[in-house]
Formats: C-alpha cells, structure tokens, sequence
C-alpha cells in the first residue's frame, strides 16, 4: 500500500474525525505528552503578547496543550483537513484562538499573520511529502530567536521500540480502524512510523533547516523510544561565513 499523502491523507482525516478524540483518548498519555511538549517550548510570561502557530493543530488537542503552556498567547490553528478542523472550532476557545484550513505547503494566510513567535507541529512531519521543505518554511515563519517544539513519532532505533509501536497497533489501534471504517488511515499512520526518521536522524535533519539549539528529549511511559519532542530556536543571527568563503552575489576576479 502507497503512503497517503496530500488531499488523500486529509480526505481520510476528514472521514475519521468524528471517532478521532474518542480514539486519542484510549491511548494512555496522549494529552499529558502534548502538554509535556508545549511546556518545553518554554514560553515566558504565561505567552503574553506572543503568537504561536499550531501546525496540523487537528481536532484541538494541541491548541489545547499550548493554552495549558502559554494562556495568554495569541494561538492560530492550522490543518490541512476541513473535518478535522470543524471538530476543532466546534470546541470552547477564548478570543486568542484562531484556526486556518490550509495545507502545511500552502499558507499563504499564514504567512500574512506573522512572523511567529513560537511553532508548535504536533504529530505533522512524518506525514508530509517533503519535511525538508515544511521545516524551511517553519523556519522562515519564525522570527529571529522563536522556538520550535516538533512532537513527533520518531523511534530511537532499538529493535524493542519497534516491537511495542507494532504491539500497540496490532493490539488496538487495528482493531478500532476497522470498526470505525477508517482502516486505511490507519494503516498509513502505522507505516508512516515505522518508515519515518529515527530520532537521531530527525534531529540532524532540524539542524541541516538552519536551526540552532537543536535538542530531543523522550517522552516517559511506554513512548519512552517512540515519541519525542524536539526542540529547537532560529538562530538570532545569520551564520558567519567562513574565512575565504564567498559572499551571496559575489563573483570570483
């Protein structure tokens, strides 16, 4: 089975969106762990007077998790799927909370709202066709100094850590998929681990964006090896050239 990717993968989104919370709240730490990784944005002041962009916000969980962090922060949601996002704007949510339906490679009414402060992308990078390209964009949306929290399925590379994710699947989340009609979906998201960076690549892959700071911290539980946040900064300056090397524009005598 191909990866689903683009309209596909939203249009999948779209149909299990009404069973998606109620799934996500069967897994043990799902929430707890989107708080853990919006806290280590580590956003001062309780968010006030910054913007956050939650990218691939879904239904709200991790908008959710950074007003946890942040209260006061001005929040936009973004996500590609318009039936996920419906499940998200159908929810409670205080004046500093907007959401956006558009594709991670096409925000133009992003773009306009920035720079950001602080890019939170939560369960997003293994799903996309080119996260070289998301993570430039990311880069260019933030402002000098603003943070980045990557929340993310990217196993450590032991052999165990393979084992569990594929013991959780086959055990659980196989089962409801195909109760619910959303086999594929589901099917793609479990491949889409086993088949994404391992934690040490993904946090190379951050570096070679242009990011500084760049670290990766587990997460506790059973996702110890399985999901990590990786946190990282825009540098607040461009990079020094290197002795001898030449300038942007310039030309050799």
């Amino acid at each position: 089975m191909a990866m689903l990717r683009d309209g596909e993968l939203a249009a999948a989104f779209d149909h299990a969106s009404s069973s998606y919370d109620l799934m996500t709240s069967f897994s043990p730490g799902y929430a707890a762990h989107l708080r853990r990784s919006a806290r280590r944005l580590g956003l001062p002041g309780r968010g006030a007077g910054l913007t956050v962009l939650d990218l691939g916000c879904g239904t709200g969980t991790s908008t959710e998790a950074l007003l946890r962090a942040a209260p006061l922060a001005t929040v936009v949601g973004v996500d590609a799927s318009a039936g996920m996002l419906a499940r998200a704007r159908a929810k409670t949510w205080p004046e500093n909370v907007s959401f956006v339906h558009a594709p991670v490679e096409r925000m133009a009414d992003v773009e306009e709202r920035g720079p950001y402060d602080a890019v939170f992308a939560a369960y997003l990078l293994r799903n996309v066709a080119d996260p070289d390209a998301v993570l430039h964009a990311v880069h260019r949306l933030l402002r000098p100094g603003g943070r980045l929290s990557v929340h993310e399925y990217s196993l450590a590379g032991r052999p165990a850590d393979r084992l569990v994710w594929k013991a959780v699947v086959n055990g659980f989340v196989r089962p409801w998929s195909r109760l619910n009609g959303d086999a594929e979906l589901y099917r793609h998201l479990y491949r889409s681990v086993l088949e994404f960076d391992s934690a040490g690549t993904f946090t190379d892959r951050v570096r070679r964006a242009g990011f500084a700071r760049v670290r990766c911290l587990p997460q506790p539980g059973w996702q110890t090896g399985i999901t990590h946040t990786f946190v990282a900064e825009r540098p607040r300056t461009p990079p020094v050239e290197q002795e001898g090397a030449a300038a942007p524009g310039a030309r050799s005598a």
